[in-house]
């Protein structure tokens, strides 16, 4: 959590009041609160505090923030006590949520976007810690999933082992459903695990992550069960090609797009450009998929641009995929934290190819 004081600059740059935040994931990472889904956080020039109900009694022990915990009522009259200019997160907030919020305070509420997600670009240790943690049980679901897979066992059985193993692990569960994607379902980039069975002489795909004190982790291989030649594995060696060549070129000052292109060159040096058809990586954190975008279209669109340039501190993916329509596919995903001198791996699974 940012100091008390860089919040009160925070409304001040806003030109702002106070500030309503209802983003779960923005209302954990200012208060530590477990439960965010149920909580808000009220940011007023006196300081910041978090407002959630009688479910959570314990909810002052729980928070890094003071807590209020009130009745329905309660917080009606603490909201009504607001003045002047209150912001609140547009991208979030729905708008009958949003009139009942007018109902109980009549200020002035002003859209915002994007204020709480520029402080989260940049992970503080404790976070990168939690991220490693997350990581490292995602690595040995992963290596229990490789025990999984022969021919004849359906994705979806991995998938839910893979569930299964995190939780029994400690962690507070996957951090997204893991995607396990065999033969020709691998042409498919988001393929959720199907009731598919594996067959020999084709590539596997899986793509997991775990969560661990609210933080999440992503990582894919694509490994071969049994003998697999052609195209496939040519795109294999190719989307590993245009893996070490993007991670070569990450370090602070380096524009997110620019990775992504990098990437891109090496794919089309291969024709296989066409086939590689989403970004090249994504901020990870309290999300799985949060600013920094390493995309082509970084900077552009409507809503604020965060992590155009890379930072110390940012956490990303690095993804590159080959998708063969009707044939197969391969993706190969590392977990990188932006350096002072350029990176680290926090993944650390082998990346060569693997037959099974």
């Amino acid at each position: 959590m940012p100091p008390v004081q860089d919040l009160r600059e925070l409304l001040e740059r806003l030109g702002l009041d106070a500030l309503y935040i209802t983003k779960p994931q923005n209302v954990r990472y200012l208060s530590g609160f477990p439960h965010p889904e149920d909580a808000e956080v009220l940011l007023t020039e006196e300081g910041a505090f978090l407002l959630t109900d009688p479910r959570y009694p314990e909810a002052e022990r729980e928070s890094r923030l003071p807590a209020k915990v009130l009745k329905r009522e309660e917080k009606a009259a603490l909201l009504s006590g607001l003045r002047g200019r209150v912001g609140f997160e547009a991208a979030h907030l729905p708008y009958a949520r949003l009139m009942a919020l007018r109902e109980m305070a009549p200020v002035e509420w002003v859209p915002t976007e994007g204020a709480i997600e520029a402080l989260r670009l940049k992970k503080a240790p404790e976070e990168v810690e939690a991220i490693r943690r997350a990581q490292a049980l995602a690595e040995r679901a992963f290596h229990h999933a490789l025990t999984l897979l022969k021919p004849g066992v359906r994705e979806r059985d991995v998938a839910l082992e893979i569930e299964y193993f995190l939780k029994k692990e400690g962690a507070e569960g996957a951090a997204f459903p893991p995607i396990v994607a065999s033969g020709v379902r691998g042409a498919l980039p988001h393929a959720g695990a199907s009731e598919k069975a594996l067959e020999g002489g084709e590539l596997v795909t899986l793509d997991l992550g775990a969560r661990v004190a609210g933080y999440a982790s992503d990582m894919t291989r694509t490994v071969a069960l049994g003998q697999v030649d052609g195209p496939l594995k040519e795109a294999f060696f190719a989307v590993l090609e245009a893996l070490e060549s993007a991670l070569e070129l990450i370090k602070p000052g380096v524009e997110a797009k620019a990775v992504d292109a990098r990437a891109r060159e090496v794919l089309k040096a291969r024709g296989l450009d066409r086939y590689f058809v989403h970004s090249l990586g994504h901020g990870v954190g309290l999300e799985v998929h949060e600013a920094p975008a390493l995309s082509p279209y970084s900077g552009q669109g409507p809503g604020p641009h965060l992590g155009l340039v890379l930072e110390p501190g940012m956490v990303v993916t690095v993804e590159p995929g080959v998708y063969l329509p009707g044939v197969g596919g391969v993706r190969i995903e590392e977990l990188v934290l932006v350096t002072e001198g350029g990176i680290e791996l926090l993944s650390t699974l082998p990346r060569g190819w693997q037959a099974l």
